[in-house]
Parts: C-alpha cells; sequence; structure tokens
C-alpha cells in the first residue's frame, strides 16, 4: 500500500480482545487463555495504526475485552502513534481485577484521563452469577485508589434485570453504587445472547427471563434515583455529572465517523461502515500484508446515513433532531404516539420513547 489512508475522524476506538475470565453473559471479541498472544497481537495493531495517516484525536477509546490487562508502557506505545495532546479524552475500560496502585499510576503519568471500570454489581451473589472475579470490596478499593492518585472522571458500570434480580435489590444496587460518587454511570439491562453460558442456562430452564414489566420499573426506578442524585440521564443507558458526559460515545451518536482499530474493532470513515476480522490468524495474515483488516463493509448512501441520524440520534435524550424527506411522516406519527415531543420542525424522544425505544426504532427500519 504506497498512499497510507487519510483519516477524516477525530476519534479512534482500539479494541483489546483478551480477559482473564470470559463472562456469563458476554459475546464481545474477547478471550481468556490467549494473554500468551498479547505481544504478538500488540505489534499487529501498530501495524494496523500505521495504514493510516492520523491528524489529530479528540477522543481514544480502549475498549474490549479488558485493556486493563495492559501495563501502562503498552497504552503508551499506542498513543504515540495516535497524535493527541492533554485535552483529548483517553478513556480506558478496567476491571477491578486487573488494577493496583502502580498500574494505576503508570495509567495516570502517560495521559490517561478517564477511566470506565466495570463494576457491574455490588451484590456479592449477583457478581459471582455473572462470572465476576472482583468483589465488591475489591472494585471499592479500586475506585477509591484511582481517585486519591487524581483521577478526576470516572465512570462505572452497573447490570440490572438479571436473574432472580428483585426491584428492591436493583434499588439497593444503585444506592450503592450512588455511594462511590462516579462522575459517569451507565447502566445495561441483561441483554441473553445466544452462545453464551447465561443462555444455556434459559434453555435449561435454570434461568428465567426478566418480565417486561418489572425490568421497566427497574429502570424507571434508576432513572428517579439517578436524577434525585444530579445526575443527569443524556443517553439512554447514560447519567452524567454536569460536564462529565462520555465525549467519545457522543461521537457515536452523533454519526460522526470514527476510525476502529484491532481485532473485532468496528468504524465508520466516509462512506464505510466496517467491522475487523474477529479471528486473531485473519488479523494477522492481512495486517501482515499491510492490508486492512476487515471482515465486512457496508457502503452507506445518502439514505442510508440518513436513517442512521434518527436511529443513533434519539438514543440522546438533550437532541432535538430535524427530520426531513419521509422522515418527517414517521416523527409525526411517533409523535401522535407520545415517544417524541415537538416543538417546531423539531423533535426530541420522551421518558415514554424511552421505554419503547426498539419499538420506535421500527419505524425507522
Amino acid at each position: 500500500m504506497s498512499m497510507l489512508y487519510k483519516v477524516k475522524a477525530d476519534a479512534v476506538y482500539i479494541h483489546i480482545p483478551f480477559c482473564l475470565h470470559k463472562c456469563e453473559y458476554c459475546d464481545f471479541t474477547s478471550f481468556s487463555g490467549k494473554l500468551n498472544w498479547k505481544k504478538r497481537y500488540l505489534e499487529a495493531l501498530y501495524q494496523e495504526i500505521s495504514l493510516y495517516e492520523h491528524s489529530y484525536y479528540d477522543t481514544i477509546y480502549f475498549g474490549g475485552g479488558t485493556p486493563s490487562l495492559l501495563e501502562g508502557k503498552e497504552i503508551a506505545k499506542i498513543l504515540e502513534l495516535l497524535p493527541h495532546d492533554e485535552k483529548t479524552e483517553i478513556t480506558v475500560e478496567c476491571n477491578p481485577k486487573t488494577l493496583n496502585l502502580k498500574k494505576l499510576q503508570d495509567y495516570f503519568e502517560i495521559g490517561v484521563n478517564r477511566l470506565s471500570i466495570g463494576i457491574q454489581s455490588m451484590n456479592e451473589k449477583y457478581l459471582k452469577m455473572l462470572g465476576r472475579l472482583h468483589t465488591v470490596q475489591e472494585a471499592k478499593e479500586v475506585f477509591q485508589m484511582a481517585r486519591e492518585i487524581g483521577f478526576q472522571n470516572i465512570s462505572v458500570d452497573m447490570m440490572f434485570a438479571l436473574p432472580t434480580q428483585t426491584l428492591e435489590e436493583v434499588e439497593e444496587d444503585i444506592e450503592n453504587f450512588l455511594c462511590l460518587d462516579a462522575d459517569h454511570i451507565s447502566i445495561y439491562s441483561l441483554i441473553w445472547e445466544e452462545n453464551t453460558p447465561f443462555f444455556q442456562k434459559l434453555e435449561k430452564g435454570i434461568y428465567q427471563r426478566t418480565e417486561n414489566d418489572v425490568e421497566a420499573e427497574m429502570y424507571q426506578k434508576i432513572i428517579e434515583t439517578m436524577k434525585e442524585n444530579s445526575y443527569e440521564h443524556y443517553e439512554i443507558s447514560n447519567f452524567a455529572k454536569s460536564g462529565y458526559s462520555s465525549r467519545h460515545n457522543q461521537k457515536y451518536w452523533q454519526n460522526q465517523n470514527y476510525l476502529g482499530i484491532g481485532l473485532g474493532a468496528s468504524g465508520y470513515l466516509e462512506e464505510i461502515r466496517y467491522s475487523n476480522d474477529r479471528d486473531f490468524e485473519h488479523y494477522f495474515s492481512n495486517v501482515n500484508k499491510n492490508r486492512f483488516p476487515r471482515e465486512e463493509e457496508e457502503i452507506l448512501n445518502g439514505e442510508m446515513k440518513e436513517q442512521y441520524r434518527y436511529l443513533l440520534g434519539f438514543r440522546q435524550l438533550n437532541t432535538w433532531l430535524t427530520p426531513s424527506g419521509k422522515y418527517k411522516k414517521i416523527c409525526e406519527t411517533l409523535f401522535k404516539k407520545s415517544y417524541l415531543i415537538k416543538r417546531e420542525e423539531e423533535y426530541q424522544i420522551t421518558q415514554k420513547g424511552l421505554f419503547f425505544f426498539n419499538d420506535m426504532l421500527e419505524y425507522f427500519l
């Protein structure tokens, strides 16, 4: 490849596919027991980054898998290849079990300025059920350690609608999460993904799905409690203190371009949405031949771009969208159903729209 591909995006996602242990509910491109591949994988990652000509990144996001399995110097080497400055939001997703004082200090010193800690639950019973390796106490200690080192932008993940979980347990969990005083909280209701141990237990009748109305009550309770505690509900699954919304994720929802690097990573550059190889050997082989390691590409026409604008844009609670063409009629229909509110030519999602979001999306598909 003589000419480098010039990246016209100011956001980059880097996928680190390694895990200490694969969680029971997870169907992401991640692997346990392959850490001995780390050195080879990082070399391939540097090679993939070198296939592009970069200008400046406003956000850099390390997702996974478990990016916090990387040492500070390994993350630093990746950052050296991506033009950025002290204003860049640099996020690393972390598993509490993989963090210690030295690693957190190293991350802080190399310029990582946002941590996303996958705590998932403040109840030992559910941590065990999910297959998480950390305890509640370890999660709290790691969070405090990060604060003491100087991290001022920490996000935590919380899951709900878990098998056997009651509304009271969710209320208790959210209160315990609030005690951390995190800057940002992402909430996820359990999704039953096929080919996961969780799904197999569901099929065998060991687990039952949470009923829809109970899940809706749980979601409602979380929203109310977060708002009472001064968090802004700015996206379907995300809450932030003032000034702490995820800059990186907002680029996705605003349908902006971003570069995706690494095994199974997806990206969106100019007209093309793509996803990378999910198989290590295919990935290595393509990158070694200086080829983009892409498994799938979707070339978007104007109509598809417009469609994505609504599918992603209405996820944001404080965003007004002005529809064009046939979408005017769709938005008007959704307004009549109280899924959207309207001011002049603009529309925004309502509380009802949040609860029926998947139904709402059907209109745009």
